[in-house]
């Protein structure tokens, strides 16, 4: 897997992704391509900033499960202009997820939901943020039935499936790694909001 790939793909419902690998050399660029592309999006859509929501999902009791929060609340602190859902402080996990949602849907009439969590894969896989259109599906990991959410996603590859149980991984995943993809992911939504912010400006 490159560190940054673009793919084209016809007739599925995923119609691009991009990966990035965090604390790579070439993340800067990678981040930069990608934030356009995010930026294209918003402005494409009916939405104006205030309608936009990225919601962070997970909970901070494992670390395996807790790079939703840490996104949700370095975005609060670097004050984007998004609406932002989960942080350390109030959590959006499986008990109050469909909650959340419901309060969105009521909230914003024409809203572009950007979902965020922690995933597992394959070994060689750990350290991407993969940012995909179409719902998220959370919980899937530790096989938990929850609604799809969300008009494009992030996930960030935070421990990889081997013998133990599926839920195993909450407790034997690296801060290290879950915090590089969080930096990561928060780069590229506070390069979008800098870029709309230059494009008003102008």
């Amino acid at each position: 897997m490159c560190a940054f790939n673009h793919d084209k793909e016809k007739k599925t419902q995923e119609t691009y992704s991009y990966q990035i690998k965090s604390n790579d050399r070439a993340e800067e660029k990678d981040i930069e391509r990608l934030a356009l592309k995010i930026k294209e999006i918003i402005e494409d859509s009916s939405c104006d900033e205030k309608d936009v929501v990225f919601l962070c999902i997970g909970s901070d009791r494992y670390v395996g499960d807790s790079l939703g929060p840490l996104v949700g609340t370095m975005l609060k602190e670097n004050k984007v202009p998004f609406r932002v859902y989960g942080t350390l402080e109030e959590p959006v996990h499986a008990f109050n997820l469909k909650g959340i949602v419901k309060e969105i849907k009521k909230q914003f009439k024409k809203s572009l939901i950007f979902s965020i969590d922690a995933a597992i894969g394959k070994e060689n896989h750990v350290g991407y943020v993969l940012f995909k259109e179409g719902p998220l599906l959370p919980g899937k990991a530790v096989e938990k039935m929850l609604p799809e959410v969300g008009d494009y996603h992030f996930v960030g590859i935070v421990n990889y499936i081997d013998p133990l149980p599926t839920s195993q991984f909450l407790n034997d995943t690296r801060l290290f790694t879950v915090m590089n993809l969080a930096k990561t992911i928060v780069k590229v939504i506070v390069e979008v909001s800098d870029h709309l912010s230059k494009d008003k400006e102008s």
